[in-house]
């Protein structure tokens, strides 16, 4: 069995606390994975620099969405270069144009929310 740590992109990253992207960067922490942080602004969370543009990034395993469909088509090939094994649409960043073209790439697309996934023991 691998006990390689699951690094996570966390896409709308931001250090607004209450957003939930920013719980669930400290969540994935606490759970103890390893996170990278994507922000419309820089800046920092438990000492993880959020990232704007297209940064370069290796072994994501899962990408997790917190922005809404409207601002995803920007993001489409970044992540398909990415190769996830999976990306999580969260309530509200839903979108299913998107989830048919990650399927057709091998990664699987998941509604659900990554902070009851995390929860739950089931992320």
């Amino acid at each position: 069995m691998s006990t390689q740590v699951k690094k996570t992109l966390v896409v709308g990253a931001t250090e607004k606390a209450g957003r939930y992207a920013n719980l669930a960067a400290y969540r994935l922490l606490r759970h103890g994975h390893e996170i990278e942080l994507l922000g419309l602004k820089e800046g920092q969370i438990e000492g993880n620099p959020i990232r704007t543009g297209e940064p370069v990034l290796e072994d994501i395993d899962t990408v997790t969405m917190y922005v809404g469909a409207q601002n995803q088509p920007k993001l489409y090939n970044y992540i398909k270069s990415l190769k996830p094994r999976r990306v999580i649409f969260n309530p509200g960043a839903e979108n299913p144009e998107f989830e048919k073209q990650l399927q057709a790439e091998g990664i699987e697309p998941i509604e659900a929310c990554t902070l009851v996934m995390l929860s739950i023991g089931t992320y």
